[in-house]
């Protein structure tokens, strides 16, 4: 799910509580005193009730006659949605979402290349072309963010290439933790050059390789874990080289 584009005081109490939350200060099950939380965020009743319906759209609280507002169990959490995952950053929680992500990356996408290069179309090529040429671009200017965004963008053409629509959306599963894990790894000063590994995919995906399509995904993630380390390292130790 896109995430809350909501501005001002709303959405900046959204974005308090929803951290609050995800980041453990408040209990699974835990009663809110809806009161005592608009003094301290010093916002209306108004504004309160608005934000936490944006919260309840999240599966993160839910309300309830005699009981009041609560924080509903984790299991009940969208933990797909980009604000939820964006928290669980903040909040100390990335290790665990990059691991489930790797894991699930694992699973589908070296599948999906495979599956691209049998399938794919012209159409196909052309959007995955445009994205590693962006991703060329946004690396060469230094924007990070852009670099991100062109990478999220060649690995949902590269499902979208398989020619399988359900296929094709589980990039609503991968695109938000791909997008936080992207923004940590092309900030890092010494992050490598992801095109030449995105390139490789695309090279076996053109020619209707898919057992090469299938193993250059395969080492473009073990590259993707490798600068995830780095990254996760630099960031503990900005004097700790990286090679």
């Amino acid at each position: 799910m896109p995430s809350y584009s909501g501005r001002g005081v709303h959405g900046q109490v959204v974005r308090r509580l929803g951290a609050r939350i995800v980041g453990g200060d408040f209990a699974e099950g835990e009663v809110l005193d809806v009161r005592a939380l608009g003094a301290e965020l010093d916002v209306s009743l108004t504004v309160m009730r608005e934000s936490l319906k944006v919260l309840a759209g999240k599966g993160l609280i839910d309300a309830r006659q005699k009981r009041g507002t609560f924080v509903r169990p984790r299991a009940a959490w969208n933990l797909l949605d980009s604000d939820v995952i964006r928290w669980r950053v903040e909040t100390g929680d990335g290790d665990r979402l990059m691991r489930d992500l790797a894991d699930v990356r694992s699973l589908v996408e070296p599948a999906a290349a495979h599956r691209a290069a049998l399938r794919r179309t012209e159409a196909d090529l052309l959007a995955l072309d445009a994205a590693l040429g962006a991703m060329a671009d946004a690396r060469g200017e230094g924007d990070a963010d852009a670099e991100a965004a062109a990478d999220a963008s060649f690995h949902r053409a590269l499902l979208a290439a398989t020619g399988n629509e359900l296929l094709a959306r589980f990039d609503l599963l991968l695109e938000p933790g791909l997008r936080e894990r992207d923004r940590l790894v092309h900030g890092h000063r010494a992050a490598d050059d992801p095109v030449p590994s995105h390139r490789a995919v695309l090279d076996a995906v053109r020619d209707r390789d898919a057992p090469r399509a299938e193993l250059a995904m395969l080492d473009l993630l073990a590259k993707a874990a490798d600068d995830l380390r780095s990254a996760r390292r630099a960031a503990v130790d900005p004097e700790t080289p990286t090679y």
